[in-house]
């Protein structure tokens, strides 16, 4: 295993088990120690990943509660055998998608999401996969991530310019473009060309 990996996951253990101290936990001196702790995995992060302390709590401290995975939402929309992706800032090309908000299911994420990158409306079909971020796709980030992998249709709509993409197109299996690796990558692309292809028999992928 990755020297690197195996500290991010002791980092991410203390930084969960302090989070829950600081919920759960009665007394004073106990609750400091634990925001101790949570401050030294916080340390350990920036120095493992070259960012700033204060940058680090705030991607990685920044929640409440006991520690859960965040979700992601990815759209797999396709049109005579081709797929869309949208077209990143960056340049590189993904999946629409992204968090999916405390207000809304999966599924409104999902289309949500869609029309706020592609400016499409669609109707989402069944979900193709579940996964774990951290089996699939680097990199490793300091929390841990659900993606749900939805097949969708596009019942309408039309690009609108916003602040996260600069416009869409559809790829075949064999063209794809230089990928946004840490939201979705080739294997997971072709995932996503496997359910459009085996329509109702498709079983949901999950890890």
């Amino acid at each position: 295993m990755d020297k690197n990996k195996q500290w991010i996951d002791l980092i991410v253990e203390l930084q969960s088990l302090a989070q829950v101290g600081l919920t759960y936990g009665k007394d004073v001196y106990d609750k400091e120690r634990y925001e101790r702790i949570r401050d030294i995995s916080a340390e350990m992060m920036a120095e493992l990943s070259g960012l700033q302390v204060e940058k680090v709590k705030d991607l990685f401290c920044n929640e409440t509660g006991y520690q859960t995975p965040k979700i992601d939402t990815r759209a797999a929309i396709f049109k005579e055998g081709k797929i869309l992706l949208v077209h990143e800032n960056n340049g590189t090309w993904s999946l629409p998608g992204g968090w999916c908000d405390v207000n809304v299911s999966v599924t409104e994420n999902t289309i949500k999401e869609v029309k706020e990158e592609a400016g499409l409306d669609v109707s989402v079909k069944s979900v193709i996969a579940i996964q774990d971020r951290e089996k699939h796709n680097l990199p490793v980030y300091a929390y841990r991530v659900c993606k749900i992998f939805m097949l969708c249709a596009a019942t309408g709509g039309g690009f609108e310019e916003n602040i996260e993409t600069t416009g869409f197109d559809y790829f075949a299996e064999d063209e794809l473009p230089e990928l946004a690796g840490e939201k979705n990558n080739e294997e997971q692309i072709r995932m996503c060309f496997d359910a459009y292809r085996a329509g109702d028999k498709w079983k949901t992928f999950f890890d």
